[in-house]
């Protein structure tokens, strides 16, 4: 075996083993536990745990993201985890960024160029079923993170998750 596939093999056992130690717990501090990165942790999820899109899909999928209402974006580094309640502004593309302005909290310029794919994650999170699509870098990190909100009762809110469940599976057959 050589050096590159005993590395890669390392890491998965290691990443299998923090993730054995707490399948419902935060993806970051899974990968930083086994010293690998939160994309290696979402590739080991059980099937359909982890469905990942192209990074050329980014438009489209924001673009479906702007019709959810209001969601939870989560911008999460090793020294912040940012989160903010808002509709997602529709975007554009302008001098190398993907735009976002509009009525919301949440805007900004988004180096778009530099995502590598998006993954749509439906997993436990401390012991309740937590969705959200993570636009995630060549790093294998995620850039940020949309999530299906919950209601006064802590329940996913009916409407987002319905649209959620389509969107990720429109990318299942892909």
């Amino acid at each position: 075996m050589d050096v590159t596939a005993e590395n890669s093999a390392d890491r998965r056992t290691r990443a299998t083993a923090a993730l054995g130690e707490k399948p419902d717990g935060v993806v970051e501090a899974i990968a930083a536990n086994a010293q690998v990165t939160p994309a290696e942790i979402l590739e080991i999820l059980p099937e359909g745990a982890a469905v990942i899109a192209a990074k050329d899909e980014f438009a489209a999928i924001w673009t479906d993201l702007t019709t959810w209402g209001k969601v939870l974006f989560i911008v999460h580094t090793d020294d912040i985890v940012l989160e903010a309640e808002g509709t997602l502004p529709e975007g554009s593309e302008g001098h190398g960024w993907f735009n976002i302005h509009g009525d919301s909290p949440i805007g900004g310029h988004i180096k778009n160029d530099n995502c590598a794919s998006v993954t749509f994650v439906d997993r436990a999170f401390h012991g309740r079923r937590s969705c959200s699509v993570w636009f995630m870098n060549a790093k294998g990190s995620a850039m940020f993170k949309v999530f299906v909100r919950r209601d006064e009762n802590r329940e996913l809110i009916g409407e987002q998750l319905q649209k959620f469940e389509a969107l990720r599976n429109s990318y299942k057959t892909r």
